[in-house]
């Protein structure tokens, strides 16, 4: 009806550039996708998976657990054969591109040694993921979209049957743990800058998915609160325990500062009273960026 025709389309009403449009339709369209529910669905089965366990605690290790530590010692070393070269700026150094092309080259062969044979033809797919998920070579720079393909990674990992149900807990203590510590290797040897960031309105520089996994740890947790991680001395005693700590103990020697102003996002989680509530607060802020 008339009424019908008066009415400028969305787009016109309020002046929304196409480019946004489009790009709010993608979202709505990647948060329908089976893609989506995979992927979430796998952050969340390892969010109850970890809940209340010690990274010290015991747990099943499987042969390709062992194999996924193996390929993230090969890429640990690698680093210790590419130092850093002497050049004039700070940040973002060019060493990083010289690591990254050997794992350009090698990423098949090293996912073909975790894969059985008989899945061979999903190692070129597999491996995609395992590239994005060291930083970008360009920009020399790493985030939180990257730590997304190793998630994505060893989600393909679980889709096609290499990794199992009852891996859960070694996936993240043994695996996801071991990735963190060469991602903080390479963030500290070559002054990567932190991609998109948000700088202290983001939760952290490189890192999201510990700080879910880490809060998960800690719940029903008989002594350890929230407030206590703002704590140097609770973090220091602690932090081989909880993921959480650690990422806390990694800010601390990256930034000076009182925590407050560098790590502000943080800082206004340890006033939050209960470890389920941090850990509820983090997977929406999560699905929202």
């Amino acid at each position: 009806g008339a009424s019908e025709e008066a009415a400028p389309p969305l787009q016109q009403s309020f002046m929304i550039p196409k480019k946004e449009i489009n790009m709010v339709s993608d979202m709505a369209k990647w948060k329908r996708s089976q893609a989506y529910a995979d992927y979430m669905g796998f952050i969340l089965t390892l969010n109850e998976g970890v809940r209340g366990k010690k990274l010290t605690c015991e747990y099943k290790v499987s042969e390709p657990i062992e194999k996924l530590v193996a390929l993230l010692n090969t890429l640990d070393r690698w680093i210790d054969e590419t130092p850093p070269v002497d050049q004039p700026s700070r940040f973002g150094n060019k060493a990083f591109r010289t690591w990254y092309s050997k794992l350009d080259q090698e990423a098949e062969k090293l996912v073909a040694t975790v894969i059985p044979k008989h899945l061979a033809d999903a190692a070129p797919e597999v491996a995609v993921y395992l590239k994005e998920s060291v930083g970008n070579s360009t920009r020399i720079d790493y985030g939180t979209g990257h730590e997304a393909a190793f998630a994505a990674f060893l989600c393909c990992l679980c889709k096609i049957g290499v990794l199992r149900v009852d891996d859960q807990m070694a996936i993240v203590f043994k695996v996801f743990n071991r990735y963190l510590e060469v991602m903080r290797k390479l963030q500290k040897t070559y002054r990567m800058e932190p991609a998109g960031s948000q700088g202290v309105w983001g939760l952290d520089d490189f890192q999201f998915l510990p700080f879910i996994w880490g809060s998960s740890q800690l719940i029903d947790h008989p002594n350890l609160e929230p407030r206590h991680f703002v704590d140097e001395k609770v973090v220091n005693e602690n932090h081989k325990d909880f993921m959480f700590l650690e990422c806390i103990l990694f800010i601390t020697e990256m930034k000076t500062g009182p925590f407050a102003e560098h790590s502000n996002q943080l800082w206004n989680i340890s006033a939050v009273p209960s470890w389920s509530k941090v850990n509820q607060g983090l997977i929406r802020m999560y699905k929202a960026e």
